[in-house]
């Protein structure tokens, strides 16, 4: 086992064993327990109680968070020559068709999100097999395939993210930077666990959000009240 280093010894020493933080308690903690030498992403895990193998407990779905995710979100939009200029006004970092289909068929993935028509999406669909494990093909049900292809640049870029629940049953989400104030990772928080409340499925019984915890890059874990909603 890893000897802990003396910051490692430090951050954990703060979190009160046991304890279950309310959303703005937490949020202060982990600024308070970054000690990385970047600007280190702040992500929630939240477990909830489903059955992701069973399709009507699937949880998927999108939230624009109040406050951005810090990071700048690299988009690249396929579309056909009609809507490149819509795309590229809009501040999609690539966008084109055919040249970047063929980047992808030789192993390139080198953005966050991608954003096409759904006349386009025939084309995409040999490329599962890369774009998928990646977690990038783009989907109706997110945004990602779409007319409005200026709309759906523009929400990206301003903070809007896709989530779906693992075959654990955990969403995994990106809610900020250490750099964010604390009220703006408790915003970004909130916004998400308030959504993902509203998603509950039907089929799902019992305790619906077992535990949250709240995390920056090589930063302890910091246990969050389930009962927020």
């Amino acid at each position: 086992m890893a000897r802990l280093t003396k910051k490692q010894k430090e951050a954990l020493a703060k979190i009160e064993k046991g304890k279950l933080y309310s959303i703005d308690e937490a949020s202060v903690l982990v600024k308070d327990i970054t000690f990385t030498k970047f600007d280190a992403s702040v992500d929630i895990a939240v477990k909830l109680g489903v059955d992701p193998r069973k399709a009507n407990q699937m949880v998927r779905g999108v939230v624009s968070l109040p406050h951005g995710t810090g990071k700048d979100m690299k988009v690249l939009a396929l579309v056909t020559p009609d809507k490149e200029a819509e795309a590229k006004e809009a501040g999609a970092d690539y966008v084109g068709l055919d040249d970047y289909l063929d980047k992808i068929k030789n192993g390139w993935t080198d953005v966050d999100v991608i954003i096409t028509m759904p006349s386009v999406m025939g084309k995409l669909g040999p490329l599962g097999r890369i774009l998928g494990p990646r977690g990038l093909m783009p989907n109706p049900k997110t945004g990602t395939v779409t007319m409005d292809v200026a709309k759906a640049v523009t929400e990206v870029k301003a903070g809007k993210i896709d989530f779906k629940v693992d075959k654990t049953g955990i969403v995994h989400a990106p809610i900020g930077k250490a750099s964010f104030s604390a009220d703006k990772i408790a915003g970004n928080a909130n916004e998400l666990i308030h959504t993902l409340i509203k998603l509950k499925p039907t089929a799902a019984k019992g305790t619906y959000v077992k535990s949250i915890y709240i995390s920056s890059t090589m930063s302890p874990s910091v246990a969050v009240d389930p009962k927020v909603g």
